[in-house]
């Protein structure tokens, strides 16, 4: 497996993308992601979302329509693609597959699991491929999404962070924002979160 990433528009959003055996899978294209993902694939097949903030989709429908590929997103989230609940101008996207809560599929053979860790958003979901988590705006290097946004819930975050701290695996996390950590790292430090939410 192969990965990019670029730090993307004033909120340095991550965009990731995956290549496996020839094919690319990118991951939260946000502002201003479209030129750098045109320039660095060359078999595009999907688009994943990790959950519906503008920061993260932004550029999901003009990467649809120049790449001809489907958009995949957690199916509580799928409105905020639709209908810029936040007011900042994002452009509209349509998904064609709405993932259900913790969910695992395959991408012409690639393996693909979802794990829904709603709080910051309803349908807010890590992503694994292969060996590798990307965390979307759950968890980051020493730090949990926020909860205070519309459409947060503090209570499910709790719930979702538990879920988390009982993972038995590690791998690599690469989140929404920042740099990589590990989940045995985070699961040494997210514990602390709890009683501060």
């Amino acid at each position: 497996m192969k990965l990019k990433a670029k730090a993307m528009g004033s909120y340095q959003t991550n965009c990731y993308i995956v290549t496996i055996d020839g094919k690319d899978i990118i991951i939260d294209p946000g502002m201003g992601a479209s030129s750098w993902v045109l320039e660095n694939t060359s078999n595009p097949i999907a688009i994943l979302n990790t959950h519906g903030h503008f920061d993260h989709i932004w550029s999901n429908q003009e990467l649809k329509d120049k790449l001809k590929i489907p958009i995949y997103v957690p199916k509580d989230d799928a409105f905020m693609l639709k209908n810029d609940p936040f007011s900042q101008g994002t452009p509209p996207s349509v998904a064609d597959f709405e993932i259900t809560g913790d969910a695992e599929f395959e991408l012409e053979g690639i393996k693909i699991k979802y794990i829904w860790v709603p709080g910051h958003t309803p349908g807010n979901s890590m992503i694994i491929i292969e060996d590798c988590c990307f965390s979307g705006d759950f968890v980051f290097e020493n730090s949990i999404g926020r909860v205070d946004f519309p459409f947060s819930n503090p209570e499910d975050m709790k719930k979702s962070i538990k879920k988390f701290l009982e993972l038995e695996y590690d791998m690599k996390i690469y989140s929404g924002h920042g740099n990589p950590t590990t989940i045995k790292i985070e699961q040494g430090r997210v514990g602390n979160w709890l009683n501060v939410i």
